[in-house]
This record gives C-alpha cells, structure tokens and sequence, in this order.
C-alpha cells in the first residue's frame, strides 16, 4: 500500500513539472501578448548618483628613490663576496662602512704598478719641459733685448757722426737705400752737417789754416836769411836749413790740403755709409732675433704642451685605475634594503644579466646592487593607450596591494611616459601601453619592492549625474539608443551619452529620472517602423565597419561634462 502512494505522489509531480514546463515555453514564444513577459528582463531605475570616472590598471611597487650600484670596472671582473640579498642597512652600518660586495683587483693592480711608472717618467718629462720653456722664453727676451740695443747704437753712431739734422735726412723711413747712398757724398757740404763729421772737417781746415801760416812764416824767415847771407851775416848752413824748412812746410801744406780732400772725397762717404749699414743691419738683425725667438719658443712650447697632454693622460689613466680599485669593495652607502641587480623583471624575462653571486663574472657598467629607499614608494604601472588620454600628472589614485587586499592606500600620478613602453612593444607589436608612476602616500614598512598592486586613477568625480549601466546602451543604425519601460511594453527610447566608467554611464539627454530600461535588448522591437528593416548580414556588415569609430566616439563623449 505504501508503494503505490509513493508512486501516485510521483506521477502527479511529473505531471506537474510538465505543466510548468509547457506554461513558460508559452510565455516565452509569445512575449508580446503576456503581460508578465516584462519581468522575464533585467532592469534598472534610471536615477541620479555620484559617479566616478577611473582607469584601473595593474603594477608594480618599487621605490621613489633608489641608489643603483653599478660595476665600475672595466673589462670583465669577478665577484668575491657579497652580502645576502634582503639584507636592511641601518644608518649603523653606513657609519661604519659596511662592506656590500668586493670584485676581484689582481689583474688591476699590476695594471696599476705600471700605470705608476708611466706617470712618474710622464711627470719628469714634463717638469723638464717646462723648464726648458722658461729658460728659452728668458733667453729670448735676453736675445731680443740685446739686438734691440744693438739698433740703439746703431742710430746713435749715425746721429753721432752725421749730426740730429742731417740723420734724420740719411734715416727718412720714406727714402730706400740706393737713394740715401746717392745723397750721401753730398752732405759734406751742407751747412747743417753736425756731429763727428764736422769736428772731423774744422780739423782737417785748420791743420790747412796752421800749415799755410806756418808756411808764410817760414817763408818770411828765409827771405830774412837770404839777406843775412848776402851780407855775410848768416852762414850758408843756415840760409841751407831755412830753404829746408819752407820745403818741409810746403809738404805740409799740402798734406793737409790732401788730407781734407780725401775726407771729403772718401772718407766722409765711407764712414757715413758704414754707419748707416750698421744701424740697418741691426734692425735687420733684431727682426732675425726676434723671429728665430718665436721659432724656438714655439718648438718649447710643442714640446711643453705634448709632454703636458702625455702627463695629464697618464694622470688620468693613473686616477681611473685607482677609482677601478676603489670600486672593488663597495661599502654602505645609504640606508636601506639590498636587492640583487639581476632580481626582477629582467632575469624573469630571460634577461642575458648574469646572476649575481659569489664567482660570477660581471661586466663593466652592469648593475649589481639596487638600494631603495624603502620610505618613499610608487607603484610603477602601465596605461592602455586607448585610456592615456584621460590620465594626468597630479591626479589621485586609489591603490590595493595584491598582499594587502583588505587597506586602501592613496598615491597621486607624477609621471606619464610621452612614448610607448619600448619593451611591451617588443613582446606584443599590437600592444600600446605608457609607462606611469604613482607616488604612494605614507610611509609603509611592510611594503616591498615588487609587490603587485591594482591602482584606480580618479579621472574625474561627477556629482549626482543621471546615470545607467552600460549594458543598457547599444548602438543601432548608427544611433546610441536604450529600451524603456513603458507600461507592460518595452520601447527604444535614442539618447546622448557622456562620460562612463566600467559600470556605468552618464545620460545627458533622452531619459528621465525614475524610468526603467532593460539591460539587454527586447526581441522585435525597431529603431523606426518607417525603415526597412536591415537584415541580419546586411546588419553584421555595418556593425564591423562601424566598430572602430563607435569606440572613438565613446571616448570623446567621455571628456564631455553632463
């Protein structure tokens, strides 16, 4: 008895379910004629909101401010110790110079006892080069000096000989050397001849002057010894040696009388002459000097300056290996948490860095020590180039670490790359993204480098604005449409739109406060009766090629306030 009640009770439920089964399928083929078939569709009351425009993004947490330490040895070195990777520096351990890592510097100090060698001969050279500039620019001005002096005397023995009137004619710079030796046998006769030329003249003038008197006088004296001797009162010895007399004075006479014509006729001209070839050939002289000064200051000089050059190289060559063997031990630097330069994205991404650790070779300029300071943090992310646009330097942002999901911390946008990410480019050609730094408001001690993070940038923060889902808006033959509720019927109602988020949307015009829309389109119901109706190929066709501007036009109307 029991079991056929049990089966009586499940035939009815069968029965049942049938029914309900057969009840909605009816409600479902004719919606319009049911007047429940509006509940069957998601709805939202238009209404008015605070709503918020943001561009959510994910990154990465790193330090604002980080002390990069890098090899500075050239070549290739290797790693002797190092310290672990984690490790906090205290502001006790930068006291102390604790020591970070240490590279190995056998083969850069027998670089350096060389490089010391070299300095010390370049040293010496260049002392001694200098030293010879000096002597060769005081000889010069010793040279010069002498020369010069040498033209001084020059033109004092022509002024000397010829006087200040007639040596200002002989040195007339306007008068060549031809015409001076033209006019020269000339100016002993001038009247303003001067100096030793006419000391030389009165002499010669007045030996004549002395001779001839002496000359009448001897000649009286002979006259009067004649008349003796005729009168037998002076002997003929005396009236001999009186003849003799005017004799010798006649020759006198006449050697005086020559004397001064020679002078005049020669000497004169060969003097004046030699005088003035003196002084222009000191002058001549004294330009040799001084050019064979410069030719011998300017080879001391090359000397001086290529010994300088060779010093100052291999002072610096001798400088930069002493910084080489001053960056093998690396000590503290500043507080703050050790990261290992081949950590991170770069070793993720198969990086060709080496792995830093005791026995690695590192190459020059390789990063082997990052030191963030872990009081300043940011989140370094990367926005879509289809949202860039919206975002800005000195905007707020809204950020949850992957770790912490339950805090909320807030940052600001500092920085928004002008390019595109070279590397993102690289994985993805298709992919545009900017790089972008948020500071992270707050010092935060738990919070490490390479954390993840999601960040919300606030684009903008609208105040009670007349807002509906997304998904209620479509386009349809180019128009931005929604369907709304109107008694037990849904119509297509045409809108403008403005900003949105990734939940709703701002409503500028073409609903009201209060009204019902579906969030997804109604079956059979048309933009406009009076239009052909497009069909679902024709309707496919359009909505592709109008793909691509729908979105743009979306993002326009986004900048728009309601």
């Amino acid at each position: 008895m029991p079991t056929s009640s049990k089966k009586q009770k499940i035939t009815i439920i069968t029965v049942l379910m049938i029914l309900v089964i057969g009840l909605g399928g009816l409600f479902i083929y004719f919606p319009e004629d049911n007047p429940s078939a509006t509940q069957a569709l998601t709805t939202y009351k238009v209404k008015r909101n605070d709503l918020i425009i943001s561009v959510i993004e994910s990154g990465n947490i790193n330090a604002l401010d980080s002390i990069d330490i890098k090899n500075e040895v050239e070549g290739r070195t290797t790693i002797i110790s190092i310290v672990d990777e984690g490790m906090y520096l205290t502001q006790e351990d930068v006291e102390k110079g604790t020591i970070l890592f240490e590279l190995d510097s056998s083969e850069l100090d027998e670089r350096l006892s060389g490089q010391e060698i070299n300095f010390a001969t370049a040293e010496a050279s260049y002392t001694e080069a200098r030293e010879e500039f000096d002597i060769q620019s005081n000889q010069n001005e010793s040279d010069i000096n002498k020369s010069f002096l040498e033209v001084r005397f020059g033109l004092m023995d022509v002024k000397k000989y010829l006087g200040e009137v007639l040596s200002e004619v002989v040195l007339d710079p306007n008068m060549d050397l031809a015409l001076v030796q033209e006019i020269i046998p000339a100016l002993v006769e001038d009247p303003k001849i001067g100096g030793e030329a006419l000391q030389k003249l009165r002499e010669l003038k007045s030996e004549i002057d002395l001779a001839q008197e002496q000359l009448e006088q001897d000649e009286n004296d002979l006259v009067w010894t004649r008349k003796l001797y005729e009168k037998e009162y002076a002997t003929e010895n005396e009236l001999k040696k009186s003849e003799l007399t005017v004799k010798r004075q006649v020759v006198k006479v006449d050697q005086a009388r020559t004397a001064l014509d020679l002078f005049i006729r020669y000497e004169f001209t060969k003097e004046t002459e030699k005088y003035y070839s003196d002084y222009l050939e000191a002058r001549r002289e004294l330009e040799r000097t001084k050019a064979q000064a410069r030719a011998k200051l300017a080879q001391a000089l090359a000397k001086l300056k290529g010994n300088q050059a060779r010093f100052t190289l291999e002072q610096t060559l001798l400088q930069k290996l002493m910084r080489q063997k001053v960056s093998c031990t690396i000590r503290a630097p500043a507080p703050g948490l050790v990261v290992y330069g081949s950590s991170g994205r770069n070793r993720r991404w198969g990086g060709s860095d080496t792995l830093i650790e005791v026995g690695a070779e590192v190459r020059e300029r390789q990063k082997i020590l990052s030191i963030p300071n872990l009081s300043r943090m940011a989140v370094q992310t990367s926005v879509h180039e289809t949202s860039v646009d919206k975002v800005n330097a000195g905007q707020a942002v809204q950020i949850t670490l992957d770790a912490f999901p339950d805090r909320l911390f807030q940052g600001q946008v500092v920085k928004v790359a002008t390019l595109p990410d070279s590397q993102s480019s690289w994985l993805n050609p298709d992919l545009k993204v900017y790089k972008t730094d948020i500071t992270i408001q707050g010092q935060h001690d738990f919070m490490r480098p390479g954390m993840s993070a999601q960040v919300e940038i606030i684009v903008e923060r609208l105040p009670q604005v007349l807002s509906v889902p997304v998904q209620a808006i479509v386009n349809r033959l180019g128009k931005r449409v929604c369907y709304i509720r109107e008694g037990t019927q849904f119509n297509v109602r045409e809108v403008q739109t403005g900003s949105f988020n990734d939940n709703f949307i701002v409503i500028q015009a073409g609903l009201s406060e209060g009204d019902v829309v579906t969030l997804q389109p109604p079956q059979g119901i048309g933009l406009d009766t009076s239009e052909p109706e497009e069909t679902s190929e024709q309707e496919q066709q359009r909505l592709a090629q109008q793909a691509s501007s729908d979105d743009k036009t979306v993002k326009q109307d986004s900048k728009q306030t309601p």
